[in-house]
């Protein structure tokens, strides 16, 4: 079964997001050799220090980053035990609803990162480490991620709605509706 093609922005957004899923993994790859080497050095009566804090700002940061990709590659959680039970139409509904309430939830949720962001600018913070981080470094790149999340969840939303509003059912079942993983898996098995 051909799958149609997403909407031109979030076909480029689609792309975007593979890179920056690409980057975050480096960043955890890169975040694991450090602990690693940090843990073989305390062995030997050494120590690189600061490997926790390292490693809490990049969850922290590929966290709000991947999302996003997740978002894209539909790979967040969904209990669609009413939703296989309702016609077309009651499922739109519940598929809308769903991307509509995320959406709402992560520009919530970019907003209130907004005020820690600014606090840690406005007052110079530092963290109350050895390494004595700049808070803003790590606060901006998390906050971005987040923005981004919110963007690229806002034009999910209106992608999903122009589709609905051109009824295009397919296109919007295809890349917006809850699947059942076990039928789509063995649709695309079949020849």
């Amino acid at each position: 079964m051909q799958r149609e093609s997403l909407p031109f922005w979030l076909d480029g957004i689609r792309r975007a997001n593979i890179g920056v899923a690409t980057a975050v993994g480096l960043m955890l790859v890169l975040t694991a050799l450090f602990i690693l080497a940090d843990i073989i050095l305390r062995q030997l009566g050494h120590s690189l220090g600061g490997s926790d804090e390292i490693a809490g700002y990049a969850m922290a940061i590929t966290a709000s980053w991947g999302l996003s990709y997740a978002l894209l590659e539909r790979a967040h959680v969904r209990i669609d035990i009413l939703h296989r039970r309702l016609p077309g139409g009651g499922r739109a509904f519940l598929d809308i609803t769903a991307i509509a309430s995320l959406a709402l939830t992560v520009l919530v949720v970019a907003w209130q990162c907004w005020p820690v962001l600014e606090k840690s600018l406005t007052r110079g913070s530092r963290a109350n480490t050895p390494l004595e981080t700049p808070l803003w470094i790590p606060q901006i790149l998390w906050f971005s991620g987040w923005v981004w999340f919110a963007a690229c969840a806002s034009l999910m939303l209106a992608s999903a709605c122009s589709l609905l509003y051109a009824r295009r059912r397919d296109a919007f079942d295809t890349w917006f509706a809850a699947t059942d993983e076990v039928s789509s898996i063995s649709r695309e098995k079949a020849p």
